[in-house]
């Protein structure tokens, strides 16, 4: 599979890793480390030099009860560590809901929309179909940050079939607007108005969204419900978040979006070396 973006036609026969920057003082595991602009820049710098495929910058937290930053507020966080990521020679992402944002990052070189919200904000779909080839990546969220993890509650329905509906919905309109079919890719939203229970449920029938006919990205990185599984606190879930990555690319998921990238490239590169060598070994 290719995954279409502005500057690269990225190749998903094998998983890629996509590395987190928060520009943000409030984000859930790294706030306000990387807040200014220096310290992201030189963050872009070490995970590229680790092994990211991608860099994912966003200036919006999104954990549960966040405050969302009006637009200025985000383009002073994020366009001055775009400018520097879009020279590191990988494709950048930019993770934002809002289309000014968007736009703005888009004219800068920026490769991918990684949005949360699945171009559902005004305007957000019409950047996206406007642009000839960025990527986008459709996430399913119930509610909003503020409010999303109040008793999230799929009672009326599978929570599996509930995100593929949805998803599906999204990535038809994104079609229907000129968004090519190469460039959309999609994320379950894990823990994204979701319990523990949901998460794990949507992780073990993950592959049932490789019918959607998109790639997958996945991020589990340092989620809460690493958290409620292993009993460990959000500073130390590396071990977790490394398993939990593995799992998402043996369901099938081509993208995962990870902190630490170092570690998961790693653990990649052993992963694939195993399992190509049992396949091998058990078809000659």
């Amino acid at each position: 599979m290719i995954w279409q973006t502005s500057r690269f036609r990225i190749d998903l026969t094998r998983p890629r890793v996509m590395g987190i920057v928060n520009v943000t003082p409030d984000s859930f595991s790294d706030g306000g480390r990387f807040a200014q602009a220096g310290a992201a820049c030189a963050h872009c710098d070490r995970l590229v030099g680790e092994g990211a495929d991608i860099l994912d910058v966003g200036g919006e937290s999104t954990r549960p009860g966040a405050r969302l930053p009006d637009t200025a507020e985000q383009l002073a966080r994020v366009l001055p560590v775009l400018r520097h990521a879009v020279t590191l020679g990988v494709p950048v992402s930019v993770d934002t809901a809002d289309p000014v944002v968007m736009a703005a990052a888009l004219d800068l070189g920026v490769d991918i929309l990684n949005d949360v919200r699945a171009l559902q904000s005004p305007g957000a779909l019409a950047v996206a179909a406007a642009h000839p080839s960025a990527g986008v990546c459709l996430m399913h969220m119930r509610g909003e940050p503020g409010s999303m993890q109040a008793a999230p509650d799929y009672a009326d329905d599978d929570v599996v079939a509930a995100v593929m509906r949805f998803l599906a919905e999204r990535r038809d309109a994104a079609i229907a607007a000129g968004v090519a079919l190469d460039r959309i890719t999609l994320d379950t939203g894990i823990g994204f108005g979701k319990t523990p229970a949901h998460n794990v449920a949507l992780s073990v029938r993950q592959r049932e969204f490789l019918a959607l006919g998109c790639p997958l990205l996945l991020g589990w990185s340092r989620k809460s419900t690493l958290g409620v599984l292993t009993g460990r606190p959000v500073g130390e879930r590396l071990a977790a978040s490394v398993a939990a990555a593995l799992a998402a690319v043996q369901q099938g998921a081509a993208i995962v979006r990870v902190h630490d990238v170092a570690q998961t490239v790693d653990a990649l590169k052993v992963w694939r070396a195993l399992t190509e060598t049992t396949t091998t070994t058990t078809t000659t």
